[in-house]
């Protein structure tokens, strides 16, 4: 574990990603003469005046064990503590050389913390017997492009929780059952975890991370973590972190003035303070910091075998006058509000993920129109593999929230997606953004009573599984929650004794099912030649037809029907004679609707039609969508 030369050279030129096999805290045998059981300790405080561990091994004393500094004027301080085991209490104890300040910090590399909130960091030895081998020698066609992605998005602390005792959390080792069956029942290809790294507020929802290295102690140790991420995969469902260097909190534990002076942050408020959120914003432009977040990127998909990384807030990232008026910012030096540091460290961090695992995917949260995110870096792209497609949201929950008579004067906001659908490597998010901070449950945006908001919110996922781009959707929306989503309660299990919810559980699980069994739906998400309208321009009727096609011959004919009204014989034109076979009603009576169908199949007729060759007469049901595809 001791630092070589060539360390200190990638670490001095910020391309170390994998800074957290050197530094922090590594029990080893003694590199000393006669041998023993030790930890080996280092970190990065280049403006201390000393350095020391204190712990429960040494009464927590700042003056029993002081590390030494390099003498290559690395900043780093190091030295092996003898008799120190996995299980030991520590943090760093630094008097800085720059003021009067003296501070105890938690390892910023630490593999393990106490559970909040209490904050020393625990020596830990992360060894652990995987048996997803099957899981990895497959997931680079699980996790490719054309593949089917229908991503579960779950806070793991409030998805179920055991009110009998005291209202707790279920634990790593109890999540991983209780969540893979219930996503292999539901037909779920991934689960996206909201931020899993130790944070001290649990408020947070863990987007104000402290332990980039570390998950959140609240739910089990380290390798209770990789124990869920092991069942996972021997249960074929794909595992996303949340991931989080845009920002960092201000806790005196944490990251901010580490060594008494902004080592991880900028001095400067205008760069170094995020005002919308009150937290501190990396210094992309130091190669010290850029080691420390590519290392935890890779430490991740490295020692926990996840399968992508969600990048969160990257606009935030992007530019500099992000959530800031005139003169709160400071320009970059061609005058321009890009962050032009923040771009080379996004762009040479992807370039790593995938160098190193081709297999996995990087995903950015970025909500503007920044060009080519999801584009290789050679192109002139960020370098991401796929793109959160928040235009789509907004514009398509905008709509759904109309009464149906208006609907027909808001028709372009639902096809106005298709002018741009294929310029990045979107995924489509219904996520926990959209249930929180006043706005209520996804069922509650829905108009009418409550027979139609339940049709109309089937309808909604049904065009979003449908429509071009890989699929994410927060929990509970698949039961149709009516509650806002708190992070401190279990989700509405209760509600799924009523049929209405339960038949819109029992729709989200045909979804996905006939999703997953339909090339057509996902082989071409980001391609032209994936999509063709039959008819985009029936506002009137506010009706939307097209088609979906695989690189073969197959096709789905997808029929939305976005009013209460019910179009009896609604002629449609199809590029197939034959039998077409209605693979998908949300109308019908399992799912809550009314029933109102075409009897399982419908032959076309050779009557042209929509500059198609052959037709189809349709019962279209109401507030309602219909798939079907030629036998």
């Amino acid at each position: 574990m001791l630092l070589t030369d060539q360390d200190i050279y990638l670490f001095r030129e910020g391309t170390h990603v994998r800074a957290y096999e050197k530094l922090g805290a590594h029990p080893v045998a003694s590199p000393q003469a006669g041998g023993g059981e030790g930890t080996h300790f280092s970190a990065w405080a280049p403006n201390a005046a000393s350095v020391s561990v204190v712990g429960d091994f040494n009464g927590w004393s700042p003056t029993a064990q002081r590390l030494q500094p390099r003498a290559d004027s690395s900043g780093i301080w190091e030295a092996f503590v003898r008799g120190v085991r996995p299980g030991a209490l520590y943090k760093y104890h630094i008097v800085s050389r720059h003021a009067a300040y003296t501070v105890d910090k938690s390892d910023p590399f630490a593999f393990y913390s106490e559970v909040p909130p209490r904050t020393a960091s625990v020596v830990w030895d992360l060894s652990y017997e995987w048996g997803d081998g099957e899981w990895m020698r497959r997931r680079a066609r699980v996790n490719a492009l054309d593949a089917p992605w229908s991503i579960y998005e779950m806070h793991l602390g409030a998805w179920r929780r055991v009110p009998e005792e005291n209202n707790r959390s279920l634990t790593y080792r109890e999540l991983a059952h209780a969540v893979g069956d219930y996503l292999t029942e539901m037909g779920f290809t991934h689960v996206e975890l909201m931020p899993v790294m130790e944070h001290p507020f649990f408020g947070s929802w863990g987007y104000q991370v402290t332990g980039y290295f570390a998950p959140t102690a609240r739910y089990g140790t380290p390798q209770d973590f990789m124990y869920f991420v092991d069942h996972l995969h021997r249960r074929g469902i794909g595992v996303i972190l949340d991931w989080v260097p845009s920002h960092f909190p201000s806790d005196e534990h944490g990251l901010a003035y580490f060594d008494g002076t902004h080592l991880y942050e900028h001095a400067d408020p205008r760069q170094g303070f995020h005002p919308e959120w009150s937290s501190s914003i990396f210094n992309y432009g130091r190669a010290e910091v850029r080691n420390f977040l590519a290392s935890s990127a890779l430490f991740w998909l490295d020692t926990y075998h996840v399968d992508a990384l969600r990048v969160d807030a990257v606009a935030s990232m992007l530019y500099l006058d992000y959530g800031r008026r005139a003169g709160e910012w400071i320009p970059n030096r061609f005058g321009g509000h890009e962050n032009l540091e923040a771009v080379e460290f996004i762009k040479q961090l992807n370039l790593a993920v995938y160098r190193d695992h081709a297999d996995t995917q990087t995903i950015a949260e970025e909500s503007t129109a920044w060009p080519m995110v999801s584009r290789p870096t050679h192109l002139g792209g960020l370098g991401f593999g796929l793109k959160w497609n928040m235009g789509w949201m907004h514009d398509t929950l905008k709509y759904f929230q109309q009464d149906p008579v208006h609907r027909k004067y808001h028709h372009h906001e639902l096809t106005f997606s298709l002018w741009y659908a294929f310029t990045e490597n979107f995924v489509l998010p219904l996520s926990h953004d959209e249930v929180v901070h006043g706005k209520g449950a996804l069922i509650g945006k829905m108009p009418g009573d409550e027979w139609q908001q339940f049709a109309n919110l089937r309808l909604l996922l049904g065009y979003m599984w449908t429509h071009p781009g890989k699929k994410l959707l927060f929990m509970g929306a698949e039961f149709g929650q009516k509650c806002e989503w708190q992070h401190d309660e279990s989700l509405e299990w209760h509600v799924l004794q009523y049929p209405l919810h339960a038949g819109m559980q029992r729709w989200v699980r045909d979804l996905n099912l006939c999703y997953r069994a339909t090339a057509s739906l996902f082989e071409l998400d980001f391609s032209h030649d994936g999509f063709e309208w039959i008819d985009g321009s029936n506002a009137e009727l506010s009706v939307l037809v097209f088609l979906r096609k695989s690189r073969g011959a197959d096709c789905a004919l997808v029929v939305c029907n976005f009013t209460p009204v019910p179009r009896d014989n609604y002629r449609i034109g199809v590029p197939r004679a034959g039998r077409w076979r209605e693979r998908l009603n949300s109308d019908a009576q399992e799912y809550g609707g009314g029933g109102i169908g075409n009897f399982g199949a419908v032959q076309a007729l050779a009557l042209p039609s929509h500059g198609q060759p052959h037709s189809l007469g349709l019962h279209l049901p109401p507030l309602a969508i219909l798939v079907l595809t030629p036998d």
